[in-house]
Formats: structure tokens, sequence, C-alpha cells
């Protein structure tokens, strides 16, 4: 018993060293993974997780975006929570639809945004991309970027198209006066003999 105790202790030493300060965590026994509840604790960030976290909730806080990868490395991720925060739809926002889609689209579909205006009470699974509004602003630099590369691409293949056609007419014409000429000789010596 005095084993079965300290190897406890130890446990709940090392769950307290991984567990995020905010939350509460749970070892899942037999599931081997860790039950994290950080919903309502009006958080504004997500905290550093462990990795073998299984379960997770985040629901009903103060999150407005999830930075891109924050997320990444919860690989044994079975079940999570994240809605009723106000999430805030722009740019930054499509990394957690795109996570969302690949891990929890259960989760997804419970999502709304709060902010901009046009899009508040929208559910960021129905969200396209051209409603983004910050990325609108970049989609034509972007746009143009591709439009003077394609423009270049499309330039070349139209002056390729001419030289190979202006060379087809050329062998044509020199095809046509060796076989003239050829023909010429043979109808000179025809007449000759």
């Amino acid at each position: 018993t005095v084993t079965g105790f300290a190897i406890s202790l130890l446990f709940h030493v090392t769950q307290a060293e991984v567990c995020p300060p905010p939350c509460s965590c749970k070892p899942l026994g037999e599931m081997k993974g860790l039950h994290i509840d950080c919903s309502s604790r009006k958080l504004t960030a997500v905290p550093a997780l462990p990795t073998d976290t299984k379960r997770l909730y985040l629901h009903n806080n103060s999150l407005t975006s999830v930075p891109a990868g924050a997320l990444d490395g919860l690989r044994s991720l079975e079940e999570v929570k994240i809605s009723d925060n106000p999430w805030n739809c722009d740019c930054h926002i499509l990394y957690l639809k795109l996570w969302l889609e690949d891990v929890s689209a259960p989760s997804l579909a419970n999502i709304q945004c709060a902010t901009p205006a046009p899009l508040r009470m929208k559910p960021l699974g129905q969200l396209a991309g051209n409603e983004l509004g910050i990325c609108k602003r970049l989609l034509p630099v972007k746009c143009l970027e591709f439009f003077w590369r394609d423009l270049i691409l499309i330039a070349g293949a139209i002056v390729t198209l001419i030289l190979v056609a202006w060379a087809l007419k050329f062998s044509k014409k020199l095809v046509c006066q060796i076989n003239f000429s050829q023909y010429a000789s043979r109808h000179r010596l025809l007449e000759r003999h």
C-alpha cells in the first residue's frame, strides 16, 4: 500500500505539472489520457495543453481565435467542446475551422461567429473563404501576381505557336520548292532525250 500511495502521489504531482493552471485535469484510467476541463474560466487564449489530452473542454470562455498550430500536438484527442466563445471570424479563424473539420465535425457545427457584424450568428462550418474580410483585401494582390505570371505564360505560348506556324509554313514552301525544282530538272532531262 505504501508503494501504491507513492505511485499515486507521483502521478498526481506529474498531472499537476502538465495540467494548464486555469484548467482542471483528470486521468481517464484505462483509456490512458487526460480529460482537460477549461470551460467557463474566462480564457482569452488557449493554454498550453498536454499531448495526451483525450477530452478537451474549452466552451463558455472569451476565446476569439486560436493561433495556427496551437492544437496540432493533440494527436490522441477524441472529444472537443469549444462552442459558446465570441469567435472573430476573420482570416485568423481559418486554422480553427480546418482543424475542426479534420478532428471534430460535430464541434464545428456548434460554433457561431460573434464578429464581424455581417457574420454574427453565422455557423463557422458554413463560412466560405470569400466571407473573411481581411482575406478579401489580400486577394487582389495575390491575384495580381497570378495575373502577371499567367499573362507572361500565355504570351510565351502565343509567340511559340506563331514561330511553329511560321516554321511549318516556311518548311512547306521549302519542300514545294525542292519538289518543284526536282520536277523541273526531270522535265528538262526528259525534253533533252
